[in-house]
């Protein structure tokens, strides 16, 4: 008996599950709302033209976030007036209040490292669909993440209210 391969979803079943997390993840990534909402779209239109064969990727939203990223370098890099901007930007309009914190957090980071946690721990992606989706090995992904879980640990406290917010076990000295 052969096995039938899974149903490819349509693209619009896949643009109404995803397109709203690539859209954050993008512009988090990037540090502006305008720009990532810009190149979600547009990598959205090129999956569109392409999904006979971006549908049989074993991570289309991966694809589809780093032609949004890498659309989003070039045209920084073609117009020339604009950078990266690791801060959050005045228009943050778009954060909830309880993630403006987090953001400027998330912007200290190294572009690197802000890309692995956004991947992480906004879309949910496993180290390994991120080692595919950045093309970098998942070795690099696991340490970048670890780099950037600790420098986010150490900002947040550093702006917190004092507190400490290790679990129970993990005070000074160890476990008890």
């Amino acid at each position: 008996m052969t096995a039938v391969p899974p149903a490819r979803p349509t693209f619009d079943s896949f643009y109404e599950q995803h397109v709203e997390t690539l859209r954050r993840a993008v512009s988090v990534t990037l540090g502006d709302h305008d720009l990532g909402t810009e190149a979600t779209d547009e990598a959205m239109v090129r999956a569109l033209e392409r999904w006979h064969q971006v549908s049989g990727y074993d991570n289309p939203a991966g694809w589809v976030y780093r032609v949004a990223v890498n659309y989003a370098t070039s045209r920084l890099r073609r117009i020339k007036r604009r950078v990266l901007r690791p801060e959050v930007p005045d228009q943050a309009t778009w954060l909830h209040p309880r993630d403006l914190e987090l953001a400027e957090a998330l912007g200290e980071l190294s572009e690197d490292h802000r890309v692995v946690v956004v991947l992480r721990f906004q879309l949910d992606w496993t180290i390994d669909q991120i080692a595919e989706a950045l093309e970098v090995p998942s070795g690099t992904i696991k340490s970048r993440l670890s780099r950037a879980i600790a420098q986010l640990r150490a900002a947040l406290d550093d702006a917190g209210d004092g507190r400490d917010r290790r679990p129970m076990g993990h005070e000074e000295g160890g476990p008890r």
